[in-house]
């Protein structure tokens, strides 16, 4: 595993993004500096500390599965999460029915299946080593979150990669990839499908619930055949970050989920990136091997970060944070989508986020725009970095890795800074256009 483990693309560009002043990165996915929760931590922290009732846990070791306090109160968001994005679906939809005609239902987390991580990143590498093994393979997202492909290469798995429509996977490309591989003998091998099912990590885009259940049902007709189960990793780090439009139900939702379904998410991202504090429900018969994995790894997250999380939910402040947070990155996502519109070509595609913290954009015909093209190099001269498309396309033998796209964060700029960035972008693109 050593030497099969490269530099993360993602440390490079965070490592770009801190060490060269005067760069606007507009790559990695910092959140928003002044957003940060820095004086209600500090009131949170104080009233923790100030008692030794609850000093003195908050300081001490815990258990490997985590805090049983912050434990509930997750499961008790997410059931309320779920209920109300079941509530609020179509008619039609909402008695959407899974093969056994059980209707989709509001979820109902059960906190002794959920494991606290250090951040959800944790939570993605104990499933890969609780699941897979070398020569496994997983199906993914094209483009899909990059940071787990490189889980994905430590580990010595395949991947096969799945078309996005603007709703989600393509339903009959998933069908297409599943049946090569049964032909080839190989739906043994396929060990999970990982998806970023709310305003994806690269592209934005939000999986429709009535895919989730298509997708569920079809990797459920291949398990004969594969002759094992087939899990469907949901990460949904972005979930609480949406600013307009309904809520979708999670794969939660649909009958038979609790034994095929691995939910990820974090409070990383909605509450304070440098907390690091990410959480799953998994399937009762992988949830105590991912305990036992993670006991090796550091026999449980931090006490005193559980213990501030826990505080946050039961108070309230992490709802009122929440609540600016959506407003300051609506308010970010539209001056990046106004900037690129001003100052970027007309050929250029893309699809405004209703959520998270990227716009995904394709340029157009044999524009390339990889690590070693020339719009990458008079990009980081003009003093703006972004992230190379390429680099969140998984190796996949039956397509090649498309090369005229890129990725663009609001998350962490200021709001100057994604103006000058974008105006940046385009003259270096202009610059390449007049040589």
């Amino acid at each position: 595993m050593g030497r099969r483990t490269t530099d993360p693309p993602i440390t490079w560009l965070m490592q770009t993004a801190l060490s060269r002043p005067g760069l606007i990165s507009l790559a990695a996915g910092f959140t928003d500096n002044p957003t940060l929760p820095a004086r209600a931590t500090r009131q949170l922290l104080d009233r923790l500390l100030s008692r030794r009732a609850t000093a003195e846990p908050a300081l001490q070791y815990g258990s490997t599965a985590g805090d049983p306090r912050l434990r509930r109160l997750t499961a008790e968001r997410l059931a309320a999460l779920e209920a109300a994005a079941v509530g609020q679906l179509p008619a039609a939809v909402r008695t959407l029915c899974a093969p056994g005609g059980s209707p989709c239902q509001p979820a109902e987390p059960d906190a002794a299946r959920l494991l606290m991580t250090h951040g959800s990143q944790q939570l993605l590498y104990l499933v890969a080593e609780a699941l897979c093994d070398p020569g496994d393979i997983v199906l993914v997202e094209d483009p899909t979150y990059f940071v787990w492909l490189g889980i994905v290469q430590s580990h010595g798995l395949q991947c096969r990669g799945v078309a996005m429509e603007p709703d989600g996977l393509s339903l009959p490309h998933l069908a297409q990839v599943l049946d090569e591989l049964r032909q080839a003998g190989q739906l043994p091998r396929v060990k999970l499908l990982y998806t970023v099912s709310y305003h994806q990590n690269p592209s934005g885009i939000t999986t429709a619930f009535h895919k989730k259940a298509a997708i569920l049902e079809l990797l459920r007709d291949c398990e004969r055949r594969a002759g094992h189960p087939i899990y469907i990793l949901e990460d949904a780090a972005y979930r609480e970050l949406r600013f307009s439009g309904p809520d979708e139900p999670s794969y939660l939702a649909l009958p038979g989920a609790a034994d095929r379904v691995i939910h990820s998410s974090t409070f990383s991202k909605p509450f304070a990136t440098g907390i690091r504090v990410g959480w799953g429900l998994l399937p009762a018969v992988l949830y105590q091997a991912a305990v036992r994995l993670k006991g090796n790894h550091d026999f449980g997250t931090a006490c005193l970060l559980q213990h501030l999380l826990a505080e946050a939910l039961a108070s309230g402040e992490y709802e009122r944070h929440l609540a600016g947070l959506r407003r300051r990155y609506a308010r970010k996502a539209q001056i990046l989508a106004g900037a690129m519109r001003e100052h970027l070509p007309d050929s250029l595609s893309w699809q405004d986020p209703a959520g998270g913290l990227y716009i995904w954009a394709k340029l157009p015909g044999k524009t390339r725009t990889g690590l070693r093209s020339p719009l990458f190099q008079a990009a980081l001269d003009h003093g703006l970095l972004y992230v190379p498309g390429e680099l969140c396309y998984a190796p996949d033998p039956a397509r090649q890795r498309p090369a005229n796209e890129l990725g663009l964060s609001f998350g962490n700029a200021t709001e100057p800074d994604l103006r000058e960035g974008i105006r940046r972008l385009g003259q270096a693109w202009r610059g390449l256009k007049t040589k």
